[in-house]
């Protein structure tokens, strides 16, 4: 079966489900009610992708594509739009921010390729107050930061260098050694919030996700905590049993596993 018919099928067992001899929970939905899932579904993805499971990214696409399917039926019942009109919206747009493939400008390579994808999106997008309008509120702080930073970078405010950076950052702790000393809960919570946002404008210098690199450092430090509590399980006692020496010689063992 082709993947139109597929599609077809899909959208008729989501608009029965929304029917009247549908599922209350399903009927109760809205647009709003679906955030949550939307987002949730979406990290599954990534976290498929970073496990490099192939059935586990086949199955988590199709549970992204519901929450497509799902918000577009609330829209078709609203009378708003139609899976047809998201289909068309997207594909016009791609060929539209693709002329070096569908049109007359060509592009030598990726970072050319992406200029033009910015330079027709801007020129797409409503006038907007400030640059930084259109920086979705939900995503993750770190990933807002280093959008937010890029923004502003490439409008000319930005570090020269890493180096730069780097002193930005040791003035970020200074800053936070002074409001700790003071015992000011707000201070010091300020305080590590720029020292966070320096770290990621040093990432993006570095040309690295901050979240990305984030992501990799949880799951490395998830798995060497494992092999701790693994270890000592084997000896018969948990981490809270154990002095800071040994957990520290353990944590250094797990370096090299």
């Amino acid at each position: 079966m082709t993947a139109g018919a597929e599609l077809e099928r899909l959208l008729a067992i989501m608009a029965k489900l929304r029917g009247p001899d549908g599922c209350p929970w399903d009927r109760e939905q809205t647009m709003s009610t679906l955030r949550p899932f939307v987002l949730e579904e979406a990290h599954e993805l990534v976290d498929a992708i970073q496990n490099g499971s192939i059935d586990a990214i086949r199955e988590e696409l199709g549970d992204v594509l519901l929450e497509v399917v799902f918000l577009t039926q609330i829209a078709v019942e609203a009378g708003e739009f139609t899976m047809a009109d998201v289909s068309r919206g997207i594909r016009e747009k791609l060929v539209r921010r693709h002329p070096h493939v569908f049109g007359p400008s060509p592009a030598q390579d990726a970072d050319e390729a992406l200029e033009h994808w910015d330079a027709i999106k801007a020129q797409e997008k409503p006038k907007l107050k400030s640059l930084l309008d259109d920086v979705p509120l939900s995503l993750p702080a770190l990933a807002r930061a280093a959008k937010l930073s890029k923004r502003a970078a490439n409008a000319g405010f930005d570090w020269d260098s890493i180096e730069q950076i780097r002193q930005k950052i040791q003035e970020e702790l200074d800053e936070l050694d002074e409001a700790r000393a003071s015992e000011n809960p707000a201070a010091v919570h300020e305080e590590i919030g720029d020292l966070l946002f320096a770290v990621v404008n040093l990432a993006r210098h570095a040309a690295t996700d901050a979240e990305l690199a984030l992501t990799d450092a949880n799951k490395k430090f998830s798995k060497r905590f494992r092999f701790i509590e693994k270890a000592l399980a084997e000896r018969g006692r948990s981490v809270e049993e154990t002095s800071m020496e040994e957990l520290e010689s353990l944590w250094q063992a797990a370096k090299n596993t």
